[in-house]
């Protein structure tokens, strides 16, 4: 998640005619001389995962020649801000809502809202919630315990780690899950701390927190997990700035500043890589499928959450600036 401003609500269209068919969810039909009226409601909007999953939605749009509007919104690290949003979206009669890495649990009145109103609501990394089509995402698990294990083999099973956590975002909990779990295996690795991150000012938080685990803990932090790319950035400016030489900070999502920071040889070593354009892009397909063309969702979609694969980058198979991370693996 880049630190990428923009202005809390955007519009941009593009035209070609579409499909006639009637919206899957009995919403009425799609008409061909008709623009789908699309709001998307970002976590955040400092957050650059965010900004890659409307990049492959709106790159989508542009290669299909559809004649959709976009609107966007902030909902600034808020749930309850998010569930606001999604109220309004309701109210100015959206003709499809994407929530994308929002913590959805204060939104089901307003998803119950969305159900009443026939408007089909789909969600980005979110967690699947009753109401939602579906949420598009990568196995939160898998790469929580991929990168912890990762950790602890780097640390070859013994020293002491700090991790960085936090609640609220249903992956990153379980990313957070993953480490306990992975840790709990490995005797040799001391806990030393964890910290939950304020999610509303994530890098300074982070970093003043690591700052504090330096002072207290020293040469004895050899490994930093964190939860997503910009508190482990935020983790390891702390750690070059007072200079120890055998810690090491691994992350989350793959994202442009994470490939630079490991390309730079730095402490920041590993992240596994999300492709977010990738669920931009399949979120505006089963748009398409679903909405626009009028295909049962039971028929379209395989479960009510989608896993898509991810990537271990290391130094030895980041890309060069320029390239998604995650196509590193395919």
């Amino acid at each position: 998640m880049m630190y990428k401003k923009i202005s809390t609500a955007i519009s941009f269209a593009m035209t070609l005619t579409l499909l006639p068919a009637a919206l899957a969810t009995g919403s009425g039909a799609a008409a061909a001389d008709e623009p789908l009226k699309v709001s998307w409601i970002l976590s955040k909007a400092a957050a650059q995962a965010d900004h890659r999953a409307l990049d492959g939605f709106n790159s989508y749009i542009k290669e299909n020649n559809l004649n959709w509007t976009v609107d966007v919104s902030d909902g600034k690290g808020s749930p309850a801000t998010a569930a606001e949003l999604l109220e309004n979206a309701v109210q100015r009669g959206s003709s499809v809502i994407i929530l994308s890495m929002v913590d959805m649990r204060a939104s089901q009145a307003s998803l119950d809202s969305a159900s009443a109103a026939k408007i089909p609501v789909f969600t980005i990394d979110a967690g699947w919630t009753p109401g939602v089509v579906v949420d598009i995402t990568a196995n939160n698990f898998a790469m929580g315990a991929i990168i912890n294990a990762y950790m602890a083999d780097r640390l070859g099973g013994k020293g002491g780690v700090i991790a960085f956590k936090e609640n609220s975002h249903h992956g990153v909990r379980k990313r957070g899950k993953e480490f306990d779990v992975v840790m709990g295996e490995a005797p040799g690795i001391k806990v030393l701390a964890d910290h939950q991150i304020d999610v509303t000012n994530f890098y300074a938080d982070s970093k003043n927190a690591m700052e504090d685990f330096i002072t207290r803990f020293g040469d004895e932090v050899n490994g930093v997990f964190a939860g997503w790319d910009e508190p482990a950035m935020a983790a390891a400016d702390a750690i070059k700035e007072a200079g120890l030489k055998n810690a090491f900070v691994v992350g989350i999502d793959g994202n442009t500043a994470a490939m630079k920071y490991i390309r730079d040889g730095g402490p920041f070593v590993a992240t596994v890589a999300q492709p977010f354009e990738k669920m931009g892009s399949q979120t505006g397909q089963y748009i398409s499928d679903i909405v626009v063309n009028g295909k049962d969702p039971d028929t379209v979609i395989p479960v009510k959450q989608v896993y898509l694969p991810t990537c271990l980058i290391t130094a030895q198979n980041v890309p060069p600036e320029g390239e998604l991370p995650w196509k590193a693996c395919e």
